[in-house]
């Protein structure tokens, strides 16, 4: 594979959690949907956890452990975030991000960890 297209999917996750992360952590639809999950107490950490992957990944270009660690704490994080849709029963639509983003995330774990 590309380096450039990795170096690509790595900024699209980085920037895409930065964005969640922030939103976590200020939007109001954020607070809502997290009472609507039954984890209200959890938005604050979960936003936390969200910024420092994307900080991670950004950070692997000049240390690549960060990037592995960063990728790897995301790709579990969104498969929670995927076994916790299915368990409150949302949409396939509804699941289909945290799925997307668990793949991402292990995928760039594990092409970073095949070059290490």
């Amino acid at each position: 594979m590309s380096p450039i297209f990795l170096n690509i999917l790595i900024i699209f996750s980085a920037l895409s959690f930065l964005f969640f992360g922030y939103a976590c952590l200020t939007s109001p639809f954020m607070v809502t949907e997290f009472k609507r999950y039954g984890l209200s107490r959890y938005r604050k950490i979960n936003g936390y956890l969200q910024l420092a992957g994307g900080v991670a990944l950004i950070g692997g270009f000049f240390f690549k452990p960060l990037a592995l660690f960063g990728s790897a704490g995301l790709g579990i994080l969104m498969l929670l975030g995927l076994l916790l849709r299915i368990r409150i029963k949302d949409s396939v639509l509804q699941s289909s991000p945290a799925f997307f983003y668990m793949l991402l995330n292990s995928f760039i774990f594990w092409m970073l960890y095949q070059n290490v």
